[in-house]
């Protein structure tokens, strides 16, 4: 559990980056499950790429792939600051992800615990082991606190 919130801090200092870059703060942290090697960190960045699949989820995923060479990466735990929505939860079964790691709960626009719920789908063939409310009250702080910023200015 202690290195289960070393990493959920880490993925929360992405979403602050993320924030910065006026980027909804969410960020995410791949590690190796044996060494603890952290391979990719990251937060959203659709704005900045002009690409709505640039969710911190992806771009961490497509990090580790490159990193291995390969199109799964089972040795690798993901962390995230927010639940992921469901393009993201396909893209963490199809790579085959071992563990995720949840901050906050997302009942709008998740796809794992909310929503569609993407791993308890018949065609989902790779569930990794979900565990959620990792830092909850800091991942969720820091998106009330954007948005609301956000609204501010409108």
């Amino acid at each position: 559990m202690d290195d289960d919130i070393t990493y959920m801090r880490m993925a929360l200092e992405e979403a602050k980056t993320a924030m910065a870059r006026d980027e909804v703060p969410i960020g995410a942290v791949l590690v190796h499950c044996e060494t603890g090697e952290i391979v990719s960190k990251n937060g959203n960045r659709t704005r900045e790429l002009y690409d709505p699949s640039a969710h911190a989820e992806i771009l961490v995923i497509r990090e580790g792939c490159a990193h291995d060479e390969a199109q799964r990466i089972p040795d690798y735990d993901l962390y995230v600051t927010l639940e992921p929505c469901a393009m993201c939860a396909g893209a963490i079964s199809f790579a085959r992800i071992r563990r995720l790691v949840i901050g906050a709960q997302d009942p709008k626009g998740g796809g794992i615990l909310h929503g569609g719920q993407f791993f308890e789908q018949k065609t989902c063939h790779h569930r990794p082991v979900v565990i959620s409310g990792v830092l909850e009250e800091a991942c969720g702080q820091i998106l009330k606190d954007f948005f609301k910023a956000k609204r501010k200015t409108l």
